[in-house]
């Protein structure tokens, strides 16, 4: 509050209006088209790659819709929450400069609590979900050119926990890199890297079709009997399926940082409100494309991960491609999701100790090509135990679709459609038990049920998975 005073009163001097915003923060520029791109850099990445298993467990007609109708839900609950940048009026009001500000400073008290509680676990476990996920793809390249040297019938058998022991090196390493601001360069080759795959995934597809090499498919997708041994599991795929499209929607939790980057002029939440339309509906066309020509290319028998579960054998090198475009996406995405964890650990434990030398003392180090490093022994050995402990979940249970269906499942309510829901009540004064209170209600249960059970089919499908499975042993 002190350094958005101090703005106001430089700004009505008149010196300074031309360099900082409201707040004192150096004067925002970002446009409409900045955070459009933001937007479908954020939400384009690795559970694009699940989207045509998940077709063929919902088949054409339910799939497609399922597609569609979390597209819809994801672009009005993010509209709303746009309302939440500012507070307590949408454009005049104080900024808030993340997710759990706009939670804390709208609905306070036990609900913040619980949206930090929902919202790191999320982040714990999309971390996770990469580790997995890069690893798979580092063993898949591998698999890729033993395959094309001794032919598709070949056992070709790696083991992804090596691989994941050093994706665990590797982020460690990068995760001495201090704060979200000296990510940028990272996140720009991860957001080259996420289109990259996605659109070799649908070229390859496109091409399965054209040399009349695709699936069978149906309306109602994998048929009893023949995909799937029991209606059981057919109905446990199909609801794991709905937790991986959840997943490939998911982006409210940055939603508010990009906002942040907006020019004050025109209000930030009218230009937001547009970058959604924008970037959720070019989001929506990509999704489909890839879902449906991946479920045309493979049909009921569709892979849990269209580029590293060998429907896509040749050509060899542009497989390799890709899945080398995966690890280096998801190696720069683990950064990026991983720094809010950081962070908050970090700040807590100096407001805790300030005192403590180990906490709070920076060594400078000289680096050589890089310059001089600032070393912190607390961040040093906090990142390396959060890397190695995200590592080590990952080697026991290393299954693709059934975690990726857990952390978009378990983070849809809460945080896509529950909260935005009911800050926007809140802020707007919405009267309970009106029209409108009533169908935001309607819509925020019945999101809940299935955020539930598709909650209940990703854990069912990580215990049987892990059931075929020896902890660190495991093989792709």
């Amino acid at each position: 509050m002190e350094m958005q005073a101090s703005s106001r009163f430089a700004v009505e001097s008149g010196d300074l209006s031309s360099k900082f915003d409201d707040d004192g923060k150096k004067k925002r520029t970002g446009t409409l088209m900045t955070a459009s791109a933001h937007i479908i850099t954020a939400v384009i990445g690795s559970g694009v790659l699940s989207l045509s298993w998940a077709l063929a467990q919902l088949g054409w007609i339910a799939g497609i819709i399922a597609l569609l109708t979390f597209s819809l839900i994801t672009l009005f609950t993010s509209v709303l929450l746009t309302n939440g940048y500012r507070s307590p009026d949408p454009i005049t009001g104080r900024r808030n400069y993340n997710y759990i500000e706009v939670v804390k400073n709208n609905l306070g008290g036990i609900k913040y609590k619980l949206c930090g509680i929902a919202q790191y676990s999320n982040l714990v476990g999309i971390c996770i979900g990469y580790t997995i996920t890069a690893a798979i793809s580092m063993a898949a390249v591998k698999r890729s050119n033993c395959f094309h040297k001794n032919g598709h019938e070949a056992g070709c058998h790696t083991s992804n926990s090596s691989y994941m022991i050093i994706l665990g090196v590797i982020e460690i390493i990068l995760s001495q890199i201090s704060n979200f601001h000296d990510l940028s360069g990272l996140s720009y080759i991860a957001a080259v890297m996420s289109f990259t795959y996605a659109s070799i995934g649908i070229g390859l597809s496109i091409a399965e079709i054209a040399e009349g090499r695709y699936g069978r498919t149906s309306i109602t997708g994998t048929t009893v009997g023949v995909d799937v041994a029991t209606s059981s599991q057919k109905v446990w795929n199909s609801l794991l399926a709905i937790g991986n499209i959840a997943f490939a929607y998911s982006y409210s939790t940055v939603l508010i940082a990009i906002q942040d980057t907006l020019k004050s002029s025109p209000p930030e939440n009218v230009v937001m409100k547009k970058a959604c339309i924008i970037g959720v509906s070019i989001i929506s066309v990509f999704y489909v494309l890839c879902g449906a020509l991946g479920y045309a290319a493979f049909g009921n028998r569709a892979p849990g991960n269209f580029l590293t579960g060998f429907g896509f054998y040749e050509p060899y090198w542009l497989v390799d491609i890709a899945n080398i475009c995966i690890v280096i996406h998801l190696v720069g995405a683990y950064q990026v999701f991983s720094q809010p964890v950081y962070q908050l650990v970090e700040d807590w434990c100096k407001s805790r100790w300030p005192e403590s030398d180990f906490i709070v003392k920076e060594h400078q180090i000289v680096l050589p090509f890089v310059g001089i490093y600032n070393m912190n022994s607390f961040r040093c050995l906090w990142r390396t135990v959060f890397v190695i402990f995200t590592t080590l979940i990952a080697m026991l249970f290393p299954v693709f679709n059934s975690v990726l269906g857990l952390i978009g499942a378990s983070s849809f309510w809460p945080l896509t459609v529950y909260f935005p829901i009911e800050m926007h009540i809140s802020q707007a004064k919405i009267r309970s038990f009106s029209l409108n209170w009533f169908w935001l209600k309607m819509l925020s249960w019945a999101c809940f049920i299935i955020t539930v059970v598709a909650i209940v089919a990703s854990i069912q499908g990580i215990i049987t998975d892990v059931s075929h499975y020896q902890p660190f042993k495991s093989v792709s």
